[in-house]
């Protein structure tokens, strides 16, 4: 049985580096990151089973860097590390997106437990959509066609899951930058239509989204 992963995320070198020690010696196996950019990045290569989170850091604070991972429809389990124990900075978190809070310092056993909590609780319900032969499961962003592995990146399950959650309904370039993109400023949307070829070569023939002109993209069987 292969390791779960988690991301973690903090500006701070030596506590990056004992939290890796200390989660690789729990069984997991660990990847890290020193700001909120280089964490968007790492999630956009590859998502893991559990995000560690530390709130404040410069530019993209935790914060920011949750609300950024929820918009894009993403819901690995997210554990925020913070030296703030008000609970006007729980609640913060938490309506951020987050799905636990830690407060500094802490015991590494509880760090692990809470990761392993986050684990068991995202798995008991896991969310399938369908359309056609085509399958994708919400838990861990993995979409099949006729049993074949398509080998999404996050952005692409995101845009699919956008696609799949009505599929009788047209989704507009304006819908899919809002909810797969967050509306970041950088996207623009001729980026949607990127994605939706990448889409499409994935997933092969017969085609499956129809290009509705000047509207957007449905699935069309």
């Amino acid at each position: 049985m292969s390791k779960p992963t988690v991301l973690v995320v903090d500006d701070d070198a030596p506590v990056r580096r004992m939290l890796a020690r200390t989660l690789g010696a729990e069984g997991w196996e660990v990847r890290a990151a020193a700001d909120g950019g280089a964490a968007l990045a790492e999630m956009e290569r590859s998502v893991p089973d559990a995000v560690v989170l530390d709130v404040a850091m410069p530019g993209l604070d935790g914060l920011a860097v949750a609300r950024r991972l929820r918009g894009k429809g993403l819901a690995t389990p997210i554990l925020l590390l913070t030296a703030r124990d008000a609970v006007s900075d729980r609640v913060a978190g938490l309506d951020a997106g987050a799905d636990d809070y830690l407060v500094k310092p802490f015991a590494s056993e509880e760090l692990s437990a809470r990761l392993r909590a986050l684990l068991r609780r995202g798995r008991a319900v896991p969310e399938l959509l369908a359309f056609a032969d085509v399958t994708l499961d919400l838990g861990s962003g993995q979409g099949a066609r006729a049993g074949r592995d398509l080998e999404l990146t996050p952005r692409e399950s995101a845009l699919l899951e956008l696609l799949l959650r009505d599929p009788r309904a047209v989704v507009t370039r304006e819908q899919a930058l809002e909810q797969v993109w967050g509306g970041e400023l950088e996207a623009q949307p001729n980026v949607v239509d990127r994605y939706v070829a990448y889409l499409r070569r994935k997933l092969g023939d017969p085609p499956l989204i129809r290009t509705v002109r000047g509207v957007g993209f449905v699935m069309d069987a």
